[in-house]
């Protein structure tokens, strides 16, 4: 079974973080010029490749919007029902009903974390993630997984320049986006030539 990971960055600049994984991958979003354009990538977890990314409009759905959209494009839904079974890993703020059943119903387990606390109220908040996810020692594996998408989303914004584009409309921050992701899998890939045995 492949692995996806979703993680949310909370404390940069109006940015939020989360990673989707196909074989083993993550995404993440970052926040341009105030909250009306995000960015989203791809990444794959075993070697911390970018394999998708783009801008999109931010809303209140958008980064679970993202992922669906990212899953969608990088493992396609087949019409006879044959896909393989991957899952997505993530942090309490996908624990979402209707995120969470929208990814089984693309055969996608959701490896997310428990949002199981307390509200003001005192009352518990309901998760859909139950046993049947959480007994799994791949549960723990993507949980540790989803966090390598903040070296991508810290690169992004430190060495490639974009904690502030300059540029204006969508279609220029995307190129520059896709620009940025193009550039960590180069960096990324002397890294993973060097691990190889000969």
């Amino acid at each position: 079974m492949d692995s996806v990971s979703l993680a949310r960055d909370l404390h940069l600049s109006k940015g939020s973080l989360y990673s989707v994984s196909t074989n083993r991958s993550s995404v993440f979003s970052i926040t341009f010029r105030g909250p009306d354009k995000k960015a989203d990538a791809l990444m794959e977890n075993r070697n911390g490749l970018v394999v998708g990314g783009g801008v999109t409009i931010a809303s209140g759905t958008a980064e679970r919007e993202a992922a669906l959209d990212l899953i969608d494009k990088h493992h396609p839904v087949e019409s006879k029902g044959g896909k393989r079974r991957i899952t997505l890993g993530g942090d309490k703020g996908f624990d979402v009903a209707a995120f969470i059943e929208d990814l089984r119903g693309r055969k996608v387990t959701p490896h997310v974390a428990v949002q199981d606390r307390l509200t003001k109220t005192g009352k518990r908040r309901k998760t859909k993630i139950d046993g049947r996810t959480t007994r799994h020692p791949g549960y723990g594996v993507s949980q540790r997984c989803r966090k390598r998408i903040e070296e991508i989303f810290g690169w992004a914004k430190t060495q490639a320049g974009l904690s502030k584009t300059k540029f204006r409309g969508k279609r220029r921050v995307d190129a520059s986006f896709t620009l940025a992701l193009a550039a960590y899998n180069l960096i990324r890939l002397p890294r993973l030539l060097a691990e190889v045995p000969p």
